[in-house]
């Protein structure tokens, strides 16, 4: 068999040890392969041939993905069917800023970088939006108790409103009851 043959992803392979598996992640230095006996295990490119016999060839014929389409296609993924969206613009005026807390013993105080605790608040809402998804669509809960939860949901909106300040776009701000559209 030939030394510079690049096993595609599904190849069957028998190891005599672990026994048949298959390959399921091929990158540029290793194999990643899945055995009956033994798990997912690495094994380097140059050494695939010496240790394991190659049952059924599968070709690496595949076009690679760039990163930027893995991604992209990931961000529109999430962004359909969890509820979540990129990072919301942080306003210009506050990038490169800092957050300090200053605790009134007179300790020293932290200093946390704006984008960081931004990316959080972020973060906080984007989980929020998918608590709502999941509450809406349970199909355990009850109409009622539904509504109940989503008014606990439109508080927690509403007590971070506070944080608009730091969003670009008005989109992107957290709406509590009295502005909420229905």
């Amino acid at each position: 068999m030939d030394e510079n043959l690049e096993l595609g992803i599904g190849t069957r392979v028998e190891h005599d040890r672990y026994g048949e598996g298959f390959v399921c992640k091929n990158s540029l230095t290793s194999y990643e392969i899945i055995f009956e006996r033994g798990g997912k295990m690495s094994f380097g490119k140059t050494n695939i041939l010496r240790d394991m016999k190659v049952l059924e060839t599968v070709e690496d014929t595949q076009p690679r993905l760039a990163l930027e389409e893995v991604v992209a296609a990931l961000t529109d993924i999430l962004e359909r069917y969890a509820g979540l969206t990129p990072d919301a613009p942080i306003a210009d005026r506050w990038k490169g800023g800092t957050l300090t807390l200053a605790p009134g013993n007179g300790s020293q105080p932290k200093e946390i970088p704006l984008d960081v605790f931004f990316h959080k608040i972020v973060m906080v809402r984007d989980k929020l939006r998918v608590l709502e998804q999941n509450i809406n669509s349970s199909s355990s809960l009850s109409q009622q108790e539904k509504i109940n939860i989503q008014k606990y949901i439109t508080s927690a909106y509403g007590s971070l409103t506070t944080f608009n300040v730091l969003f670009r776009e008005k989109d992107d701000y957290f709406v509590g009851a009295s502005k909420k559209e229905d």
